[in-house]
């Protein structure tokens, strides 16, 4: 029990820092950039099943293929704003950007 005790505890940053880069460096800003283009793409493919919707229906709301659709869910592929925006447009959905510098 008292090793247990004396373990030190890190921080989710005090991790990233040490294995991904602090912040700022060119690895660190890569990092988030995919950690939040794979976030936005499970959001995608969660409003879309709570609107019942498959890829395919949700593609041809907005002029795209099914495959376009997967590759946006699964981060497999570059998204342009554009896309974006129409997604959460044809899925009724509210959208807010947020820049802080």
């Amino acid at each position: 029990m008292g090793a247990i005790n004396k373990m030190k505890l890190f921080s989710l940053d005090e991790i990233k820092d040490e294995f991904i880069g602090n912040r700022g460096t060119p690895e660190r800003n890569l990092y988030e950039q995919e950690l939040q283009a794979e976030i936005l793409g499970d959001v995608i493919k969660q409003v879309r099943l709570e609107r019942h919707l498959t890829q395919e229906q949700l593609g041809k709301l907005i002029g795209v293929q099914k495959a376009q659709i997967s590759k946006l869910e699964n981060n497999t592929t570059n998204v342009t704003l554009d896309t974006v925006l129409r997604v959460f447009s044809a899925l009724k959905a509210k959208l807010s950007f947020s820049v802080s510098l």
